[in-house]
């Protein structure tokens, strides 16, 4: 029972470590004159990454590399299936958001990436180096393509679509939101991996299972409220680009940052199933984008059908199936 109390405590550390980070990360930017658009294609996305990226380097470092994989692999798959399933039982989400289409495609192209790296067995400083470069062009090609559209957006916007609200707008209140963020994080982290270690240990289940599902779930949550309140708001549209941008950093930022740092063993489970699953998942958006279709009830329920689907088949194999 104290294993899931801490496995628990330790996602909602995240999740409230993570949004005071932001929050203070945005604050202190906007202090210093740092425009709209910047700060929400670097500081609101990396900030957004934070949580999933300290349990990553903390499972690798704790020698729980499944769990740091699993994670990233696990968030993809959800943030598609779960993350815009359930909102789309709400609202209608159009797939026509300006500069989705180049998103879309650079999505699966990383994920393709990811997939021939993946089979070498490990992730490695030169796999963390180019991953990181490419993240580097992303970011790029995203700002000049904000700054060439006319849908460029304001920072009441981003804190909209990025979920960031009650900004601080004091110095040492930003301060002190930032620095929260930064101590708790790495806090959360280490007992949101201990714990998930210890449970995996517990039921004899292997610890990419619950990198998969638990923690994979637990991380997507902010992004999950996020989409789901935007779609309350009448702003579903929102969902797909926050979802398809979040996918890219799990595989760039984070799995890039992590094998800069540490090497990374691909277990066979992630090789043989679930890799496959994050790129399937991730191709059913390009003809949703490419043809500029809406993701109503229908594809909502399709899309949690699988989602259901996939993680009875994890659990089926967790008992021994």
């Amino acid at each position: 029972m104290l294993d899931y109390l801490i496995l628990l405590l330790g996602l909602a550390g995240l999740v409230i470590a993570g949004d005071a980070l932001v929050r203070g990360a945005v604050g202190l930017a906007e202090r210093f004159g740092i425009p709209p658009l910047i700060i929400g294609l670097t500081i609101v996305a990396l900030g957004t990454s934070a949580p999933e990226l300290m349990v990553s380097i903390q499972a690798a470092f704790d020698g729980a590399p499944d769990i740091a994989v699993g994670n990233v692999v696990g968030s993809n798959i959800a943030n598609v299936l779960l993350v815009l399933g359930v909102p789309a039982l709400i609202a209608a989400t159009p797939c026509s958001h300006t500069g989705l289409k180049r998103s879309t495609i650079f999505m699966l192209g990383a994920s393709l990436l990811f997939l021939a790296f993946a089979f070498s067995g490990r992730l490695v400083l030169w796999h963390g180096l180019v991953f990181l470069a490419l993240l580097a062009v992303f970011l790029c090609g995203s700002y000049m393509s904000a700054r060439k559209s006319a849908e460029g957006p304001d920072i009441a916007d981003l804190e909209t679509i990025d979920g960031v609200e009650g900004v601080p707008k004091s110095l040492w209140a930003a301060i002190a939101f930032f620095a929260f963020g930064i101590v708790g994080l790495p806090l959360a982290a280490d007992a949101t991996v201990d714990g998930a270690s210890a449970i995996a240990r517990t039921l004899g289940v292997p610890e990419v299972i619950i990198g998969l599902t638990i923690i994979a779930i637990g991380t997507s949550l902010p992004e999950l409220v996020t989409t789901v309140v935007a779609a309350l708001k009448g702003h579903a549209d929102v969902g797909v680009g926050n979802v398809i941008g979040s996918n890219v950093f799990n595989i760039l930022f984070i799995l890039g940052t992590t094998a800069t740092i540490t090497s990374i063993p691909i277990a066979e489970q992630i090789l043989r199933f679930d890799i496959w699953v994050m790129l399937a998942s991730s191709a059913l958006l390009l003809p949703l984008v490419l043809f500029k279709m809406t993701i109503g009830r229908t594809v909502g329920l399709v899309f949690l059908t699988f989602y259901a689907i996939y993680l009875g088949a994890l659990i089926f194999k967790a008992i021994g199936g």
